[in-house]
C-alpha cells in the first residue's frame, strides 16, 4: 500500500512527457547564405485565408461628421436660420399662451428670459444669413495657352536627363505645375511642357534667353536670398513680363533656387494652386536636383 502511494506520488510530481512535434522537412538550400540560416522559412498563408484582392493593411480613419457636412453644405449654412425661427416661434407661442402679460416688464424672471430667448434667436437668424452669402469661391483651372515643348540640353549626363524628367513627371502628376524651366550654371537644360508660342515662327515655343533671365530682378531677388519666391496669382506681380517664355494664361509660378548657380521656374494653371505641402517638397527636389546637375557638370 505504500510502496503504491509512492509511485502514485512520484507520477503526479513529475512533468508531462509530450510527443515530439512534426516538423516539416524543408529542402536544403544551394545558396550559401541561406545555408547558413538555421531556421526554416515561414510557411505561407492559405489562398483561403484571405479573399482576393482584399487590403490587409491598416484602414485610415474617416471623419463621419467631415464628410455629412461637406455633402450637406447647403443645408449645414441654412440651419441656424431654421433654429433661429423655430426659437423665435416657440417664445411668441410661450408668451401668448401661457397666460402671461404681453407687456414685459422688468421684475418678473419670465420677461427676462424671454428677451434673452430672443435675442439668441435672432443672433442665429443673422448668423445663417451670413453664412449664405458668403461661401467659398471655387478657383477652377486655367488651361494653358501655348505650344507644347520638351527641350533638353544635350551637354549634360544621362543620368542628369533622367532625374530632370523624373522631377517633371513627378510634378505634373501631383501638382498644378504645367511648365517647368531648369537653368543651372548659366545655361538653359530643360524647357518642357506648354510654352509661349513664338511671335515669329509658328508652331513653336519661346527659347529661354538665359542672360535676360540672369539679369532680371525676379532671378536676382531669388539668388541674394536663397529662398523660394512663390507666385500665387501672377497676374497681379509684374514679374510676369520677365517671364516671356511662359504662356500668357499662367496663374501661378513658382521661383525655387537650385543652389547658388541656378533656378527652377514652375508653372501652375490655378491661382494659389500649390499647397504648402507642394512648396516643401519642390524645395526637396531642388536640392536632388542641385546635387545631381552639379555632379553633371563637374564631370
Amino acid at each position: 500500500m505504500e510502496v503504491g502511494c509512492l509511485l502514485l506520488f512520484r507520477t503526479l510530481s513529475s512533468p508531462l512527457i509530450r510527443p515530439p512535434l512534426r516538423r516539416h522537412s524543408w529542402p536544403v538550400p544551394s545558396s550559401p547564405l541561406l545555408r547558413a540560416s538555421s531556421s526554416p522559412p515561414p510557411l505561407p498563408s492559405p489562398p483561403s485565408a484571405y479573399p482576393q484582392g482584399a487590403y490587409r493593411g491598416p484602414k485610415p480613419r474617416r471623419d463621419l461628421v467631415g464628410d455629412w457636412v461637406s455633402n450637406n453644405d447647403g443645408f449645414v449654412r441654412s440651419l441656424p436660420i431654421f433654429v433661429g425661427g423655430l426659437s423665435l416661434l416657440a417664445v411668441l407661442l410661450n408668451r401668448a399662451f401661457s397666460g402671461i402679460a404681453p407687456v414685459t416688464d422688468a421684475s418678473s424672471s419670465q420677461s427676462r428670459a424671454d428677451i434673452l430667448t430672443l435675442a439668441l434667436a435672432v443672433t442665429n437668424l443673422l448668423s445663417g444669413l451670413v453664412w449664405l452669402s458668403i461661401r467659398p469661391k471655387y478657383i477652377s483651372p486655367v488651361v494653358p495657352q501655348g505650344v507644347d515643348c520638351k527641350r533638353i540640353n544635350s551637354k549634360i549626363a544621362n543620368y542628369a536627363v533622367l532625374e530632370l524628367l523624373w522631377a517633371w513627371e513627378s510634378l505634373s502628376a501631383t501638382t498644378c505645375c504645367r511648365s517647368l524651366v531648369v537653368v543651372h550654371g548659366g545655361f538653359c537644360l530643360l524647357q518642357i511642357g506648354v510654352a509661349a508660342e513664338s511671335l515669329t515662327e509658328v508652331g513653336e515655343a519661346v527659347a529661354v534667353d538665359v542672360h535676360k533671365l540672369i539679369q532680371s530682378s525676379v532671378y536676382r531677388n531669388v539668388a541674394e536670398s536663397g529662398k523660394q519666391s512663390y507666385l500665387a496669382n501672377l497676374s497681379l506681380y509684374p514679374a510676369k513680363s520677365e517671364l516671356p517664355f511662359l504662356p500668357t494664361t499662367t496663374q501661378a509660378v513658382i521661383l525655387q533656387p537650385l543652389g547658388n548657380s541656378g533656378i527652377a521656374i514652375i508653372g501652375g494653371d490655378t491661382i494659389r494652386g500649390f499647397t504648402d505641402l507642394d512648396q516643401a517638397w519642390i524645395t526637396l527636389i531642388a536640392e536632388k536636383l542641385d546635387v545631381t546637375l552639379s555632379k553633371s557638370q563637374d564631370n
